[in-house]
């Protein structure tokens, strides 16, 4: 019962409202309020009133301007950036080495043999060698060739260009020669069966063999399986000659195997993925990884390997290494020595910065996560790479992964795809797609090189180092390793000494709230309280604007209701009248002025009344109007 009295209570308040006009309403803020400005509007004279209404409207929109700069650099979500600096005993980094050389010229020279043909022919028309040789007649299989041949552009004549084939229509070995700097060497390109070509030109003709090359070899590859292409790779046994890590001995087997289409086979130490990582015991050389390797130059494929050396990457336990566009080159008959530091980046993360902890919100599918690796930007990059060239050339590229259902491009299948992969290659749309779709992970290693080489194994010592590396290898007492094809690498902690790089928000709620304060208090001497105050008023204005509509809208109601007779509205005495005597007719005849057929229509239907009232004249229908007690301790 009480709460029913209260709820009433409360209903009676919210219909009667703050009790003010507006008027009344500003009048009382100004006078109650703490802010300095708007007591001095309603004390004041006429010419003093208006020119504290002017300070204090020109200090209201300087706190509003002020207000806006704060709240949209807040909502700028900048960050702060601090370096500090750590020292404690640290996980040595994942290291994987790859050949410079994919593959052993050896196991796919029968793969490789009409395009090596192909290649020596075209570098014979290129040289343009003596007239007996340029003459000479050779069987050439023109079949990959017709698919993206090589062409001279002749510009001396800017005007009319000169396309020719490095082989005429009929394939005869008729040379052509162009020495002159305005001939350039281009790639056709071709689509739609060969209706549609464009030219892609190389300022340099070894450049452009070189491509040349690498892209009817990528056609090749793409058509061999996985495992025939690792068995044709150098295997780990004849690469990693020794091995020692800090005082303890390791040997290829401490190495994880994966086949990296640029480089072949590839082997991770210390990778983390089945065995826990190795610490570091101290800084220095004699605490790190020192490993003994053969790259076999003799055997490397010439065309399409023109370094010699090992590739090699310094990154994370569990991280893909993407040694093409992250490693370092250690040449042959050196010992590279390399000094680690190590850099920790820890990004803020959303909305402060676009990156991502595991790579859950990138909206593009991870072609490497069958590696069980961990997200990083360019796992991403790839893979979008890969998803464009899936959906707009129907194949995927050789160099990387490939989703369930999809095969890698070659002229057989897929004869246009050369075309498509240049044009998707080059396209600046592509990129940026990606890039805006891919994002940084948010915490990050980073491992700094320091690099020095030396001469090795040195004149006084080659002999008797060779013949331990060549007894131990291939258990031969004659030297079977050549200085050329030896590297030597030193990978340890320069120091325990590690940066820690940290992204912190430069502007958060304590700053913001205490600039807004700072500027409301000084122009206009508020506070917190003073917003109460003005949020209340805001109330009530909006409270008392509500209540008047609301009794506006019932006014509109009831003002058709009154107008429902011309003239005055009938008796009592004549409605009862009217409707018990059927032979009472209201004077309708005799028009007069003010009076006539419109009085009283035809068509309106009279109220039927209920018990008649007394036939008083004087009793006429008026509205009745609900008179409420502004007292709230009246009697329910």
């Amino acid at each position: 019962m009480h709460v029913k009295k209260y709820l009433v209570k409360c209903l009676h308040r919210l219909q009667k409202g703050p009790g003010y006009t507006y008027k009344e309403l500003l009048v009382w803020y100004c006078d109650n309020t703490n802010t300095h400005g708007p007591k001095r509007i309603i004390c004041e004279g006429p010419k003093k009133k208006a020119m504290w209404f002017l300070i204090t409207l020109l200090f209201a929109a300087l706190v509003c301007w002020q207000w806006g700069i704060f709240i949209n650099t807040y909502l700028s979500w900048e960050v702060s950036v601090s370096l500090s600096v750590g020292f404690k005993a640290m996980d040595f980094p994942a290291v994987t080495i790859c050949n410079a050389s994919p593959f052993k010229y050896s196991k796919v020279k029968h793969l490789l043999k009409d395009l090596d043909e192909l290649m020596e022919a075209v570098l014979e028309r290129i040289l343009a060698p003596e007239s007996g040789h340029a003459n000479a007649t050779r069987a050439l299989n023109f079949t990959i060739w017709n698919y993206t041949p090589l062409f001279l552009i002749d510009e001396r004549n800017p005007h009319d260009p000169v396309v020719l084939d490095l082989f005429a229509d009929n394939h005869n070995d008729s040379a052509i020669v162009c020495n002159d700097p305005g001939c350039k060497m281009a790639m056709r390109l071709c689509r739609l069966n060969g209706t549609e070509c464009t030219f892609q030109n190389f300022t340099s003709a070894t450049q452009a063999v070189t491509e040349w090359y690498v892209l009817q070899a990528t056609n090749i590859f793409a058509q061999v399986p996985s495992q025939e292409l690792v068995q044709m790779g150098y295997p780990a046994e004849q690469v990693i000659l020794s091995c020692l890590f800090g005082a303890e001995p390791c040997n290829y087997r401490n190495f994880t195997s994966i086949f990296y289409p640029p480089y072949g086979n590839c082997y991770i130490f210390n990778w983390g993925m089945t065995e826990k990582a190795l610490p570091s015991a101290n800084p220095g050389t004699e605490f790190g990884l020192k490993l003994i390797l053969d790259i076999g130059q003799e055997d490397y494929v010439p065309f399409l390997a023109s370094t010699a050396g090992v590739r090699l990457l310094l990154h994370e336990q569990r991280s893909y290494p993407f040694i093409r566009e992250e490693g370092i080159y250690a040449m042959s008959a050196t010992e590279t020595s390399i000094g680690v530091l190590v850099d920790k980046l820890q990004r803020k993360g959303e909305p402060y910065s676009p990156c991502t902890m595991n790579g859950s919100d990138v909206p593009i599918q991870n072609f490497y996560s069958n590696y069980n690796t961990t997200y990083s930007i360019q796992a991403c990059l790839h893979s979008c790479f890969q998803d464009h060239m899936i959906r707009n050339c129907s194949c995927g590229h050789y160099l990387y992964p490939l989703p369930p259902g999809e095969k890698y491009c070659n002229n057989w299948d897929f004869p246009d795809w050369a075309r498509c992969y240049s044009a998707l290659q080059t396209s600046l749309a592509q990129r940026e797609t990606c890039i805006g779709l891919c994002k940084e992970s948010c915490n990050d290693t980073q491992y700094k090189m320091t690099i020095s080489m030396a001469d090795w194994p040195s004149e006084a010592s080659e002999d008797w180092i060779f013949h331990v590396l060549s007894q131990e290898r291939d258990q031969s007492t004659n030297i079977t390793l050549s200085k050329k094809g030896i590297v030597k690498l030193n990978i340890y902690f320069q120091e325990f000494n590690y940066r820690t790089i940290e992204e912190s928000a430069a502007n958060n709620v304590v700053w913001l709230l205490s600039n807004l304060g700072g500027q409301f208090g000084f122009w206009m001497g508020g506070s917190v309280l003073c917003l109460i105050e003005f949020a209340e008023i805001i109330i009530d204005f909006v409270w008392i604007t509500i209540i008047k509509l609301v009794g506006f809208a019932k006014s509109s109601r009831q003002r058709p209701a009154s107008a429902r007779y011309a003239g005055p509205p009938p008796t009592v005495a004549e409605l009862v009248e009217a409707h018990t005597n059927f032979g009472f007719q209201p004077d309708t005849a005799s028009p007069g002025p003010g009076a006539g057929a419109e009085a009283y229509p035809d068509e309106q239907a009279l109220p039927i009344p209920g018990t008649p009232p007394p036939n008083y004249d004087s009793l006429r229908l008026q509205p009745l109007d609900v008179i409420e007690s502004d007292s709230e301790g009246d009697t329910i």
